[in-house]
């Protein structure tokens, strides 16, 4: 049940923000994510946290709710493994796009 629902948020991301960061993108003379391309695999670690950050503010734009509703899921085990799926899943796209560092 769990699964679907993380492939039910997912697929909502997926859909969602890209309109709301490419909306945000022109209201900036320089986007916030020029290039995928990263020096070393931390860095495209690194990299992945903020997209999954990025999603998550872009997702939930009103502060308050953000941070009220961080403590609960911030002590669920089973969120924090669900967060670490969506960095997973970044860090698999940016490696591709680094050519795995080779």
């Amino acid at each position: 049940m769990r699964q679907l629902i993380l492939v039910g948020l997912l697929t909502a991301f997926v859909f969602t923000v890209p309109f709301a960061v490419s909306a945000q993108a022109q209201d900036k003379a320089q986007p916030w994510l020029p290039i995928l391309i990263t020096e070393t695999p931390q860095e495209g670690f690194e990299l992945a946290v903020k997209l999954a950050r990025k999603g998550v503010t872009t997702t939930q734009s009103n502060k308050e709710v953000l941070f009220r509703e961080r403590d609960k899921y911030s002590n669920d085990a089973d969120n924090l493994m669900m967060a670490s799926q969506v960095i997973a899943l970044h860090y698999q796209t940016i490696a591709a796009a680094n050519n795995y560092w080779r």
